[in-house]
């Protein structure tokens, strides 16, 4: 009912308040100012936004006058009280998304038939829903050999490209490179160059894109994987496609947002965020609670939300909110000044890790302090980000000035900007960290001091061996003195000092032990967050114009994660300072980490083995045992992407950066990294101003263009969905056969046989896989008696809108242990025969004689990541859906969830006959 409506007596209605300005017209919102209670204003920021939400939801039949008085009394009732929660939106990405979509499409069918107006099925809350999971490598980034042939499953036909698409040019059986390595003979095959089947090879040039072969390091002739993999994501996605785009059509509240635009998590940061929803006549804070696991990024915009299962987010979307017990809020007060040598990456890094020795598993953490004003919206983003890793629910960040210069790059116009700020700072939702008598009272506060927060490097041979970058020179002098192992090279001690001098295109070097021989920046570890890749760039600009070179025989490389990384380094014009130095962009895909660089100057390599050095690579990827760079570079060191320019430009990592200089310019002066290292300023300015602007208005532009292929697929225009009985993507669940408005008695469960006898920490994987399907799955017998082939299985995630699938996917896992028969996988007993059968095929037979089930299971049953199949598919393995039990040892809901999906939807469908 609506918050306006006559017929309803609002308990708070005394609350509203109208928001005035000359500058946007008036806004109606809830004042929690006016409650005069002292005990708002010590609230959590956190809890004032689940505060502001019961206030206005309170209805008296999901929402109560005593949730309201719980949250108010946070502090006595914390970790006690269980109370509603009404979120202001759903987030779903495809493979959560398309079940919940498909049980609602089956409550329009199952109320027509009774009569009923199918279009009162809409969602209340309004859902937005991610097209992004769809995607596979068909073709390997060396080069297109053997690509696959989707077939249209109705007809077995091999399907076209989409109209418009270049048919592949210049394809040929070798899959020539343009070079070849020294040593090598002969062109990149299909055995050398391409993890794709053998066969027939074809390419297509994408313009200033190069791939590389990853063998020699050369571009491959005419490559274009990425829209060929993602042709193949639309053909063979069709009917998901299809079925989404009749979502957006047929129901209200719902919004698609089609493939081939960005991730789930990006798209929310950067588009679907609003921080101040406009609804029912009122404005109210932004929340949002989502299927994927990185929805809690979106606390680093003072956005309250965090992952839900499947089941949960199907009864937001109908209208029921989130039952949670109150939390404990740990405020994590930020002080001190970041050391200017440490990156984004290292603070994360940092404060992830002091959090996680804090034990705050299960507990809300709110960031206030000086030391929060320090960090750039990216960099919270990416802190709530690792709630997981610290074992956090939210991680919330307020929002303050830092977040209004956000939005003002980004989602807001400037009344919207204008509205955000006089609403915030009305009910005390805007964090000002002037006034510190304003400050609100904890469950506790951990205190993290972010000057103890220094750079560091890992090495030289292993990747959990850090080492801070002020004991870089002593660390790597230790390393040489230690016997060999896995930080010891074991030099003696006269041999140390060796220098070997060497000649590179005609002019002399010396080379010693710590002399950099290979300098990579990659940003595939690190594109998440593009202060780092920012950094590195403004250094090199600095070092550029301060006189600065890196020397000629270092091997430099520039391996991107994406052609966004080198938009934006391009966009904010340090692109061409990092080729001065020779980063020049190189390829995207795997090189140097997985030992693709190209091969060592020969003179350098002599040197090397002439003084037995240890020679040293410096890379910013993820992988860097001895010897896998180089077969002749002993030392490899992880560093941040401008730590790895630093150390290039200094040609050795025996240097103390804080002490000695990095190298002397054109009048002979001395320059130290203290000199040309980007302040945290600069880098902020830099990605808020230019990079973040500018990657939204391409995304804006884009959801709004939407895609050719989106734009031109056809779907149904009718309310009931035309469900097609050949489909094996789609159908028709069988939850609402026997709907009727009276509610059913429970029936007791007597003579029931196990069906499986489980142990301690089954979890949903082990329920409901969410992979590949196997060959000799009963899914797989399913898809082969449709005439697929295993090649068209795609994957059970792919699936999820099929529940004869699903169903047979249920317990498919290979690492199920069942005791019934005493060896892991997704077989059973079945009792009566004294047969193994799959776990599917032993339920049929169960069901065809009418015999009720249980499952033994011990604890933590149904525990990890919450899928609904876990508890869709062992209520479909029986004919009624009632016969079906778990005994066990319970620590979680799971138990429930076996009922309540279909208690929640027939719910809904009763009430609408009603």
């Amino acid at each position: 009912m609506a918050l306006d409506s006559p017929q309803y007596e609002h308990p708070f209605c005394h609350l509203i308040d109208t928001l005035r300005s000359e500058q946007y017209e008036e806004r109606r919102y809830f004042n929690l100012q006016k409650l005069s209670d002292v005990r708002y204003e010590k609230l959590p920021f956190c809890m004032r936004v689940l505060l502001e939400s019961a206030i206005r939801k309170c209805d008296g039949l999901y929402i109560k006058t005593d949730d309201v008085s719980s949250i108010l009394d946070w502090q006595t009732q914390q970790n006690q009280a269980e109370v509603a929660f009404s979120p202001a939106r759903v987030l779903l990405q495809d493979f959560t998304g398309i079940p919940a979509m498909v049980d609602l499409a089956a409550m329009r069918d199952a109320l027509a038939k009774q009569g009923v107006d199918p279009n009162l099925v809409n969602p209340r809350c309004p859902t937005d829903l991610i097209v992004d999971h769809s995607l596979q490598i068909d073709y390997s980034k060396c080069a297109i050999q053997s690509p696959p042939t989707p077939t249209d499953e109705s007809h077995g036909a091999a399907v076209r490209s989409p109209a418009g698409r270049p048919s592949p040019r210049g394809s040929s059986s070798s899959g020539h490179c343009a070079g070849q390595r020294p040593g090598h003979q002969g062109s990149c095959s299909k055995s050398s160059c391409s993890d794709a089947p053998s066969g027939r090879s074809a390419a297509v040039q994408i313009e200033n894109t190069p791939l590389l072969c990853p063998f020699h390091l050369q571009p491959v002739s005419e490559p274009e994987t990425m829209i060929r993999n993602q042709e193949m994501e639309l053909i063979r996605n069709k009917e998901r496609l299809q079925f989404f785009k009749w979502c957006s059509k047929a129901f209200k509240n719902i919004n698609v947002v089609p493939p081939d635009i960005n991730a789930v998590h990006q798209v929310n940061l950067e588009y679907l965020c609003q921080v101040v929803q406009e609804g029912e006549g009122f404005i109210y804070p932004d929340s949002v609670v989502g299927t994927d696991s990185h929805t809690t990024m979106i606390n680093g915009l003072g956005i309250l939300g965090w992952g839900v299962g499947g089941i949960e987010s199907e009864a937001v979307m109908l209208g029921q909110p989130v039952s949670l017990t109150l939390p404990q809020v740990v405020g994590c007060k930020l002080v001190g000044t970041i050391n200017p040598l440490a990156t984004s990456i290292d603070i994360v890094l940092g404060i992830t890790k002091h959090l996680r020795q804090a034990g705050i598993g299960g507990k809300f953490v709110e960031f206030f302090g000086p030391g929060v004003q320090q960090l750039s919206t990216p960099d919270r983003t990416t802190i709530a980000n690792m709630c997981p890793e610290y074992n956090a629910t939210v991680s919330f960040f307020p929002v303050d000035d830092v977040t209004l210069q956000h939005f003002k790059n980004t989602i807001c116009s400037e009344e919207k900007l204008v509205v955000l700020e006089d609403y915030l700072k009305a009910i005390k939702l805007f964090r000002s960290y002037g006034d510190q008598s304003d400050e609100p009272q904890y469950s506790e506060v951990i205190e993290m001091n972010l000057s103890s927060i220094v750079p560091h490097v890992s090495g030289p041979k292993r990747p959990q061996d850090r080492v801070a970058v002020t004991c870089m020179k002593e660390d790597f002098i230790n390393c040489l003195n230690e016997k060999v192992g896995f930080k010891g090279f074991h030099i003696s001690k006269e041999k140390q000092a060796t220098q070997v001098p060497f000649l590179h295109k005609g002019a002399e070097y010396n080379l010693a032990h710590g002399s950099v021989v290979i300098a990579a920046v990659i940003s595939c570890t690190n594109n998440c967050n593009p202060s780092v890749m920012l950094a590195a760039g403004l250094l090199a600009k600095k070092a550029v114009e301060a006189g600065l070179t890196v020397k000629p025989y270092i091997r430099t490389n520039l391996v991107p994660g994406s052609g966004t990384v080198t938009h934006y380094l391009n966009t904010s014009g340090v692109l061409p300072y990092l080729r001065k130095l020779g980063f020049e962009v190189v390829g995207y895909g795997c090189a140097t980490c997985v030992g693709n660089t190209a091969p060592l100057p020969e003179s350098v390599v002599d040197a090397i083995k002439q003084g037995d050095l240890v020679a040293c690579g410096v890379l910013s990827g993820n992988r860097h045992l001895e010897g896998r760079l180089c077969d002749c570079v002993r030392a490899n060191y992880l560093a941040s992407p401008p730590l790895v320019v630093a150390y290039a430009i200094a040609g050795t990592v025996s240097i103390n950066l804080e002490t000695e200089p990095l190298g002397v310019n054109l009048e002979g002066k001395d320059v130290y990294l203290r000199d040309i290292w980007p302040s945290k300023e600069e880098v902020n300015h830099t990605e808020e101003n230019i990079v973040i602007a500018s990657m939204f208005k391409e995304l804006r532009s884009r959801m709004e263009k939407g895609s050719t292929f989106w734009n031109r697929l056809e779907s149904a225009e009718s309310a009931l969905f035309p469900w097609d009985p050949k489909s094996t993507y789609i159908r028709c669940p069988s939850f609402f056969s026997k709907l009727s408005k009276e509610v059913c008695t429970p029936q007791s469960i007597e003579g029931a046989y196990p069906l499986l006898f489980l142990g301690d920490k089954v979890t949903t994987d082990h329920i409901s896989p969410a992979g590949s399907i196997a060959r000799v799955s009963a899914a797989a017998k399913y898809l082969q008696s449709k005439r697929l082939t295993p090649r068209e299985f795609n994957s059970y995630g792919a699936r999820r809108g099929n529940d004869d699938v699903m169903t047979r996917g249920t317990f498919a896992s290979i690492k199920l242990q069942n005791r019934l028969i005493g060896k892991t996988g997704p077989k059973t007993l079945h009792i009566p025969s004294g047969q193994m059968l799959d776990v599917f095929e032993a339920a049929e037979r169960y069901q065809r004689d009418g015999v009720p089930l249980i499952i033994l299971a011990g604890k933590e049953y149904g525990s990890g990541s919450s899928r609904d199949w876990a508890a869709k598919g062992p209520y479909l393995m029986t004919s009624t859906g009632k016969s079906f039990s778990v005994t066990a040892l319970f620590e979680n809901d799971m138990d429930v969830a076996f009922f309540r999906h279909g208690g929640i939807l027939k719910y809904v469908a009763r009430s609408l006959l009603l």
